[in-house]
C-alpha cells in the first residue's frame, strides 16, 4: 500500500471561465468562478475550498503525503494550505507543491501529461514509489480512493459504470470510454465515440465504462511514458491517457480497470457550482 497523492490543479480552468453564468450564483461566486481555480472555489460555513473535501476524503483514505500540482500563478492555493513547499500540515496530512511551469512560446500549461512529470522531476523520489493520481475538481469518494491506495496492482484506475454517473446525457456522451480485455487490463481509450459505433464498445456485462481520471501508477513504470509523451494533435497538449496507452502497447505492463459504479461530483462549468453545493450540504452537513 501506498500513501502518496498528485493531485492535478495546475490547469487554466478555461471552460470554468468562459461558461455562462447561471441566476442561483451570487456576486462573490461569479466572480471567484471568473479569476480563481475550480480546486479553490469556496464551500461551507466557512467558504472553504472544494479541494476541501477531496483532502478529507484522502486522509480518511489512508494517504498522508499530498503533492498538489499548481500552476505559475498558483499562490492562492498557499493561502490555504501553507506557505512552504514541502510538507505543510492539513490535518494529519503533509502536503507540498510542484509547479506545472509553461514551456516558452505557449500560454496554457501543456497537459495532464507534463503537469505529473513536472511532479515526478521535482520530487525524484516518486519515479521510484507508488501514487494516485487524481483531478482536483472532481469529489472522490473515500471508498474510491482507499481501494487505489490498497490495490496491489503496479497500475490502475477506477472503471466506472457510465450508469452511475449522474449528469445530463449530453454531458456523459462527450467522456472518453474504456475497453479491457479479459483479464480486466485496459486496452484502448475511445475518445469522443460517434453515436454511430458507440454500440462497439459495451463491455462483456452490457455496460459503458468511462474513466474520471483517477489513477494509481507505479513511478518508474509510467515515468518514461510521461517523459516521452506525445502531443495530442487536436489539443495541442501531453495527455496521460496518450502516456498511459505507449506503457501498454509498448511494454509487458498492465493497467487494471476496477469496476465501480457511483457518482462523481465535478466542478466544470458554472452550471455545476449550485449541483456541487447541494451535494455538499446533503452529504458533508456538518461542513455546512
Amino acid at each position: 500500500m501506498h500513501k502518496n497523492l498528485i493531485i492535478l490543479a495546475g490547469g487554466a480552468s478555461s471552460r470554468m471561465k468562459k461558461s455562462l453564468a447561471t441566476e442561483d450564483l451570487s456576486e462573490v461566486e461569479l466572480n471567484n468562478a471568473n479569476s480563481r481555480s475550480k480546486a479553490l472555489l469556496g464551500f461551507g460555513k466557512n467558504n472553504r475550498p472544494i479541494l476541501d473535501f477531496l483532502l478529507l476524503n484522502a486522509e480518511e483514505s489512508g494517504y498522508n503525503n499530498v503533492v498538489i500540482i499548481i500552476g505559475e500563478d498558483g499562490e492562492h492555493f498557499k493561502e490555504f494550505y501553507g506557505n512552504e513547499t514541502k510538507k505543510n500540515q492539513f490535518n494529519s496530512l503533509s502536503i507540498s507543491y510542484a509547479t506545472q511551469y509553461i514551456p516558452k512560446g505557449r500560454i496554457k500549461p501543456f497537459g495532464t501529461a507534463d503537469a505529473v512529470l513536472q511532479a515526478l522531476e521535482q520530487y525524484p523520489n516518486l519515479q521510484n514509489e507508488d501514487f494516485t493520481v487524481c483531478n482536483s475538481d472532481n469529489l472522490y469518494s473515500i471508498e474510491v480512493l482507499s481501494i487505489l491506495r490498497e490495490t496491489g496492482s503496479s497500475n490502475a484506475f477506477i472503471n466506472y459504470d457510465r450508469d452511475g454517473l449522474n449528469f445530463p446525457m449530453e454531458k456523459i456522451e462527450r467522456f472518453a470510454l474504456v475497453l479491457l480485455d479479459d483479464d480486466s487490463n485496459l486496452t484502448n481509450i475511445i475518445e469522443k465515440p460517434s453515436k454511430e459505433k458507440v454500440s462497439d464498445y459495451k463491455d462483456t456485462e452490457g455496460k459503458f465504462r468511462v474513466s474520471m481520471n483517477v489513477f494509481k501508477f507505479s513511478g518508474n513504470e509510467i515515468y518514461p511514458f510521461l517523459k516521452n509523451c506525445e502531443v495530442n494533435p487536436i489539443r495541442n497538449e501531453k495527455e496521460l491517457p496518450t502516456a498511459i496507452l505507449a506503457m501498454i502497447n509498448e511494454t509487458s505492463y498492465t493497467v487494471k480497470g476496477i469496476p465501480f459504479k457511483e457518482h462523481v461530483p465535478d466542478l466544470t462549468s458554472k452550471e455545476d457550482i449550485a449541483i456541487m453545493k447541494e451535494y455538499l450540504q446533503e452529504n458533508y452537513p456538518e461542513l455546512f
